[in-house]
């Protein structure tokens, strides 16, 4: 959602005009989260999609009317009418969007939102059947995940992380290996000892990364880890090396109920080899595990596809 803000503060830079349509209520679906926007320019150029199928065009239509005289419109679309028709969306339900165009202000309000440190609220106003409504529209700020160790793994988890709207914090002690040279796609690199920083940085909302391979790093990071309420915590390393870092842990008097909230080996089971792989499994079971879902298959689950809940809550 962030580029379709980023695409927002570059038109207005510009003096380009748009119009945006956002999503201010969904029922029986879940196609986008509310909030979720798409920018149209006066000339049809579109940023973003609210996940409507064959009523984006409408949507485009009416965002672009909206760029020609400002006025905001209600958009009611049924996704159930079309759906074996036409195909549709494949998520049924009913969507409420609004077109809106924005006043010169919003510029702050874009580059806030694109800059992702805290979270962001607008008002929307429109009309239902004459009378005045307003949305209120939260962005909420990227969520932080800490990593433990400055190797090629890190580079690949912050790269596939920031589609995941992460901010990546790597920590490592080592100047050699904490070089944005090294890490270009970390957001923040803290050249310091786990111990020294984490206890600070972790909370209810920061996955930890445990991912150095050396008991050094691995063994404070996991202690602040199990001493903090990290919703997540993944140690990368053999299953010989799972066992050597828990025996220590359990030597320092973590319980077993303390140590099972260590994922390792960290990842969902993918058969995965290149570090990519290998970032795209522990990702998936990040997700997986803030969804509150097992992570298996979508062919061997009976229920909802999309879970709207998340244990991993913004800050």
């Amino acid at each position: 959602m962030r580029d379709v803000f980023a695409a927002t503060a570059a038109w207005m830079a510009e003096g380009i005009p748009f119009a945006l349509a956002t999503l201010v209520d969904v029922r029986n679906a879940a196609p986008a989260p509310l909030g979720a926007s798409m920018a149209v320019t006066i000339d049809g150029t579109i940023a973003g999609d609210i996940g409507a199928g064959c009523y984006e065009g409408e949507i485009v239509e009416a965002t672009i009317q909206t760029t020609h005289d400002g006025t905001a419109r209600l958009l009611e679309i049924d996704l159930t009418s079309d759906d074996l028709i036409s195909g549709g969306s494949g998520c049924g339900g009913f969507l409420e969007v609004v077109t809106w165009r924005p006043g010169p202000e919003f510029a702050t309000v874009a580059a806030d939102i694109v800059a992702g440190r805290t979270d962001v609220r607008f008002p929307i106003t429109y009309e239902r059947s004459g009378c005045a409504e307003e949305f209120t529209a939260t962005i909420p700020a990227r969520r932080v995940l800490i990593v433990v160790g400055g190797t090629t793994l890190a580079q690949e988890l912050a790269s596939i992380a920031a589609r995941l709207d992460f901010r990546t914090v790597v920590v490592d002690p080592r100047p050699a290996f904490a070089t944005s040279e090294r890490l270009a796609a970390v957001d923040e690199i803290v050249v310091a000892w786990p111990d020294e920083v984490l206890p600070a940085m972790l909370g209810a909302n920061t996955p930890l990364l445990v991912i150095s391979h050396d008991p050094k790093l691995d063994l404070p990071a996991l202690r602040a880890g199990l001493e903090s309420d990290a919703p997540y915590i993944g140690l990368l390393g053999s299953r010989r090396a799972q066992n050597g870092r828990r025996s220590v842990l359990r030597t320092d008097g973590f319980s077993d109920a303390a140590l099972a909230r260590i994922h390792g080996p960290a990842g969902l089971d993918l058969g995965g080899v290149t570090m990519a792989e290998t970032a795209v499994s522990i990702l998936a079971e990040i997700v997986a595990d803030a969804r509150g879902r097992p992570g298996g298959s979508l062919v061997s689950h009976d229920g909802t596809i999309h879970n709207t809940h998340r244990v991993i809550v913004s800050p």
